[in-house]
Order: structure tokens, then C-alpha cells, then sequence
């Protein structure tokens, strides 16, 4: 593969997910902590990499750029068994990386931002209070497929996972209980079991 270079912010769920697919898959790349909270996005020099001013960010050695964690996630995985192996398996693997960034992160990881990283300011308490029941809707989702699997695309261990273990991992952090969801907590030490598997804080 090319060598890449990666451009994330350690304390995002969404950066986190390239840390471990990398590390999972033995791919070669350059780190480049981007320092959120102290405006690094918002660099002259990173806006003509991303204009949108958010990480993670790949690039390639050609120069190409590629946003938004889940592509850069596909363009990782692409080829190898973690996307599916057939047409219909690797659309299961999208649909759930589609759940992820519409129906879990908007609600869990704003809510971890806000609580963590903003200090929870009061003009967002309303805020964090709108999010709670999307985000129990999603965890109330995922513990019923996970009742009858073991992850969730087709069975096996995939990209999708990744996904929605990143914020799932730390959404008491956003203010979500996960004692009430038994197969989710299961799942995260399944995740934690796979080889290769490296924690956030690495």
C-alpha cells in the first residue's frame, strides 16, 4: 500500500478508528496529532488540505486527499475480509457505518465533546438533554442485533465494528449508562479480544 500519512486528534473516537483499523491490518502510515481544541484545523496550511477544517484527514504520498473517518476507514480496509467478502456482505458492513454516523455519533460523541472537552457549559445543557434519546435509541438498537450476533455485519469482525466501538467504548463519558446494555458491554470486550487490538490511549 502506499505510504500515508494520518492526520487526527487523539481524543476523537473518529481519529481512534484509524489508529486500531492500522493497527489491525499491519498498515504503515505518519501520524500527525492535530491538536482540536487549540484551532490546529484551522490553520492556513491544513485548511488547503481539508477545507472543511476537521480530522481525520489522509494523504497520500501522490498528494490525494481523502475526509471523514468512515472513507478513510473503506480505503484501509479495502480488499482485506474486514469490508465483506461479496457484494451483498460488504453493503451489510455500510449500512452499519451509516448507522454510525447518523443515527450514534451525532448523539454520543457531541455529548462526549460537550461534557469532556467543553466542560459542560450551561448554554448546552438543552442541548445534551435533546441528545439523550437519540443516543439510547441507537445503544437500544445495537443490543438487540447483538442479542442474536456476535458483531455486526454478517457475523464477523468488519469495519463496522470499528466504527461503532470508537464513541460506544466511551459513552459514559457523553453522560450514557451502558450498565443496563449487557450484550454491547459483551461485545466492546469482543472487540477488545481481536489481534492486533490497540486502546485509545495508545
Amino acid at each position: 500500500m502506499t505510504r500515508i500519512k494520518i492526520y487526527g486528534d487523539s481524543i476523537s473516537g473518529n481519529c481512534y478508528k484509524l489508529k486500531l483499523a492500522a493497527a489491525q491490518l499491519d498498515i504503515e502510515h505518519e501520524w500527525h496529532e492535530m491538536d482540536i481544541l487549540a484551532g490546529k484545523t484551522h490553520t492556513p496550511e491544513f485548511l488547503a488540505l481539508n477545507p472543511n477544517g476537521k480530522v481525520p484527514l489522509l494523504v497520500l504520498d501522490d498528494g490525494r486527499c481523502l475526509p471523514e473517518s468512515n472513507a478513510i476507514l473503506w480505503y484501509l480496509a479495502d480488499g482485506s475480509p474486514l469490508v465483506g467478502v461479496d457484494r451483498f456482505e460488504r453493503a451489510t458492513v455500510l449500512a452499519w457505518m451509516c448507522f454510525e454516523q447518523y443515527s450514534h455519533e451525532p448523539y454520543i460523541a457531541t455529548s462526549r465533546f460537550i461534557i469532556q472537552y467543553l466542560g459542560s457549559p450551561p448554554e448546552r445543557q438543552a442541548e445534551l438533554d435533546g441528545k439523550k434519546a437519540g443516543g439510547y435509541s441507537a445503544l437500544n438498537i445495537m443490543e438487540e442485533h447483538l442479542s442474536k450476533h456476535e458483531f455486526f455485519a454478517n457475523d464477523a469482525y468488519s469495519i463496522a465494528d470499528i466504527a461503532l466501538f470508537a464513541y460506544t467504548q466511551v459513552a459514559h463519558e457523553g453522560g450514557f449508562d451502558l450498565s443496563a446494555y449487557p450484550e454491547i458491554n459483551k461485545w466492546l470486550d469482543r472487540v477488545r479480544d481481536t489481534d492486533g487490538f490497540v486502546a485509545m490511549t495508545d
